[in-house]
């Protein structure tokens, strides 16, 4: 056997076993490219909660929108009805969805139907407390220097001789300065905007009181506290004691809530023993607000400021209701120790 005859004996199965890897490649099915999935998409018709009129149709809306987004889209067809002034709703009596609300979350099909209703005109919050709070302010203390055609003539730029009419112009500025310090620098407001008409019926409840209140405690015959200086030194105590208090949990909401952000968390007690009141009470920024006016009442035993506490109690009540109510139904492990406003009792 001649070398040739053996070289191309050894190259024979060497080919065919290559040959036969060739083979099973080309049989070798490729895996089969797994098929995009076709988004759904939804179409949402806006009709006038009060008429039903139709008044806009948004065809192929993402599922994954929100209702601000959904607004957006609305205000293209509608410039007038800018989205803070929009409430979109399932129902035309039924609440108003959240902003944040996801579009394929909600209760409703691939065609929704979502209810308009104007809130009318919007300012925003820091302009409403800005204002409300620059009132009182100002208004006091044209009443404190006795400006002209307020007490008469005789009575023109000569300050009071009470100690306690001065300390109370002290405090009451205090506590509107730093109302305004925190509605600049510390409160983030889960809602931007309320509607307009509201920057009134405050102004004329703060404005209002406020005047009212100083008119009687810089007046000419205007008497000091029938307990003197005991009673001064007291409610001064009481009244910085609950301004501290106040600030405190004011900062303590404000940490719940990163900036820019909507979250809402269980508010609880930090290291500053301020704060140790949420131990007892859902909302004790109210609680310190209604002691820091009964302070000032009883420092300057003034009808009106009695009154203006009151009121506000009233008032502040209703709202510390309403945010215990929330937390309660949103937070299922939220204390059920604590009360609104006031520990045990109300």
């Amino acid at each position: 056997m001649d070398m040739n005859s053996v070289v191309s004996e050894m190259r024979q199965p060497a080919k065919a076993t290559a040959e036969a890897s060739a083979a099973t490649k080309r049989a070798t099915p490729k895996p089969a490219k797994k098929a995009k999935r076709a988004t759904v998409y939804f179409e949402v018709e806006i009709l006038d909660a009060k008429t039903r009129e139709k008044l806009c149709f948004l065809d192929k809306v993402e599922p994954h929108a929100t209702i601000a987004d959904i607004k957006n889209m609305f205000t293209k067809s509608h410039p007038q009805w800018y989205p803070a002034r929009q409430s979109l709703r399932l129902e035309p009596k039924g609440r108003s969805l959240k902003d944040e609300d996801i579009l394929q979350n909600l209760p409703v099909g691939t065609t929704a139907t979502l209810y308009f209703r104007d809130l009318g005109a919007q300012v925003s919050w820091v302009t409403v407390f800005l204002t409300e709070y620059a009132g009182p302010l100002v208004i006091y203390l044209l009443f404190y220097f006795r400006v002209p055609f307020i007490y008469g003539p005789k009575y023109d730029f000569i300050t009071s001789r009470h100690s306690v009419v001065h300390l109370a112009c002290i405090c009451h500025s205090f506590h509107y300065i730093k109302r305004l310090l925190e509605t600049l620098f510390v409160h983030r407001f889960s809602h931007g905007t309320m509607p307009f008409r509201n920057i009134f019926k405050n102004c004329m409840y703060y404005w209002g009181f406020a005047a009212w209140m100083a008119y009687y405690i810089n007046h000419p015959l205007y008497t000091p506290p029938a307990f003197g200086e005991h009673q001064v030194k007291l409610a001064v105590i009481i009244f910085l004691f609950c301004q501290l208090g106040n600030f405190s949990i004011h900062i303590a909401l404000r940490n719940l809530r990163p900036a820019g952000s909507k979250t809402r968390k269980i508010p609880f007690p930090t290291r500053n023993p301020f704060t140790w009141l949420f131990l007892l009470v859902s909302c004790p920024n109210y609680t310190y607000e209604v002691g820091s006016w009964m302070g000032f009442a009883l420092m300057t035993q003034c009808l009106p400021v009695a009154l203006f506490s009151l009121v506000g109690f009233i008032q502040m009540t209703i709202w510390a209701k309403g945010k215990h109510r929330s937390y309660l139904k949103e937070f299922r492990d939220y204390p059920r120790l604590r009360s609104p406003i006031v520990p045990f009792i109300l």
